[in-house]
C-alpha cells in the first residue's frame, strides 16, 4: 500500500474526533457517534481507493451509516479491508469521561478477520511481553510472564480490565495476586494500544468484550509490535451459526494475531476525542480546533504523533 495513506488516513479520524467532540459531556452518545460516522464517511470518500468495511456498526439494515459491506473511497486505487470505530467510547463523550478515540485500520483485502458483533475474550500487551502471554493459562501465569518480560515485581504491574460483573472473578484474582487494577467504563481499545506505551501506566489488558474491537486492537498492536490473543464468546444459536458461516467450528479456538491480522501491511490510525493517557482530546477556540493522533504501519514499524489545527470554516 501506499505510504503516503498514513496522512490520508489521519484526515479521517481529525474529521470524526472533531465532530464528535462537539458533543463532549451532552449526555447524547448517538448524536455524538453520528455525527462522528458522518464526518468519517465524507472524508473517506475523498481517498483514492477502493474500501470495503469488514468492521463497522452492524449491518446494513441496522446501521446506515458504515455499516458492513459498505464500499469507501473513490472506487480506485488499491482494494483494501477497513476497520473503523468512528467513536470508540459513546458512553465516555456522553459523560465528558477520558478516553474516547475515533479509529480505523485498514489493511490489504482479506488480511483482516470479518468479526461478528459478539463477545471475544482477550489478552493484550506491549512489544516487551509479545510472544509470553497464552489466553489459556491462569490468570497468575500471565501476570508473573509480563512481570518478568518488564523487570517488574507484579505489585507494580497495572491491568486494564472492563468494570462488568463478568469479571468480578477475575479482579479478584488479580487482586490477590498484588498487582492493581484500572477498572474501566467503556474504551476498551485505547486500553490494548495503552499496553504498548510506558508512560500509560498500562501493562496488560484482560477480560471480554466487542469482538469488532479486538480486530482494531489487534491492527494497532500488530504495528506497535505488541501481541494479541482472543477467543470469541458464543453465547446464542444465531451466533454459532454467524460463527459456522466463517469456517469456525472451534469454538474454543485461540485466535492469534496472525489469524485476526495477517500479514504486515496494516495502517492505524486514531485521534483522541476526549482526554486520555495517550492522546489529547478535542480543543476549540474561536474558529479553531486542535487535535492530537497517532498513526502507524506495521510494515515499517512508524509511529507517528501529530498536532494538527484545523480552521472550523474552512472545508477540510
Amino acid at each position: 500500500m501506499d505510504r503516503n495513506l498514513s496522512m490520508e488516513l489521519v484526515r479521517v479520524t481529525e474529521a470524526a474526533a472533531l465532530a464528535a467532540g462537539r458533543w463532549l459531556g451532552k449526555g447524547k452518545k448517538e448524536e455524538a457517534d453520528a455525527a462522528a460516522t458522518q464526518a468519517m464517511r465524507e472524508m473517506f470518500n475523498s481517498i483514492s481507493m477502493r474500501g470495503t468495511v469488514v468492521i463497522g456498526e452492524g449491518e446494513m439494515d441496522e446501521a446506515p451509516m458504515l455499516y458492513i459491506g459498505e464500499q469507501l473511497g473513490t472506487c480506485d486505487g488499491i482494494e483494501v479491508d477497513i476497520a473503523v470505530d468512528p467513536l470508540e467510547g459513546t458512553n465516555i463523550v456522553a459523560a465528558g469521561s477520558s478516553n474516547a478515540l475515533a479509529i480505523i485500520a485498514v489493511a490489504e483485502r482479506g488480511n483482516l478477520l470479518h468479526a461478528p458483533d459478539m463477545y471475544m475474550e482477550k489478552i493484550a500487551v506491549g512489544p516487551e511481553s509479545a510472544g509470553k502471554i497464552d489466553i489459556n493459562a491462569p490468570v497468575i501465569d500471565n501476570l508473573k510472564a509480563v512481570a518478568k518480560a518488564k523487570n517488574k515485581n507484579i505489585e507494580d504491574l497495572v491491568v486494564a480490565i472492563l468494570d462488568r460483573e463478568r469479571h468480578k472473578k477475575m479482579i479478584q484474582e488479580i487482586r490477590d495476586s498484588g498487582a492493581r487494577i484500572k477498572l474501566m467504563q467503556d474504551g476498551d481499545v485505547a486500553a490494548a494500544i495503552n499496553t504498548a506505551f510506558d508512560n500509560t501506566g498500562v501493562d496488560i489488558l484482560l477480560g471480554s468484550g466487542g469482538a469488532p474491537e479486538g480486530v482494531i486492537a489487534a491492527a494497532a498492536l500488530k504495528s506497535l509490535g505488541g501481541d494479541f490473543q482472543g477467543k470469541l464468546i458464543q453465547q446464542t444459536e444465531e451466533e454459532k451459526i454467524r460463527l459456522n458461516k466463517m469456517g469456525i467450528t472451534d469454538f474454543n479456538k485461540v485466535l492469534l494475531m496472525e489469524d485476526i491480522v495477517k500479514g504486515d501491511d496494516v495502517y492505524f490510525a486514531a485521534t483522541g476525542v476526549t482526554n486520555g493517557e495517550l492522546l489529547k482530546g478535542v480543543h476549540y477556540k474561536g474558529k479553531i480546533g486542535t487535535t492530537h493522533s497517532v498513526v502507524m504501519r506495521a510494515k515499517t514499524g512508524t509511529i507517528r504523533f501529530i498536532e494538527g489545527q484545523h480552521s472550523l470554516e474552512q472545508k477540510r
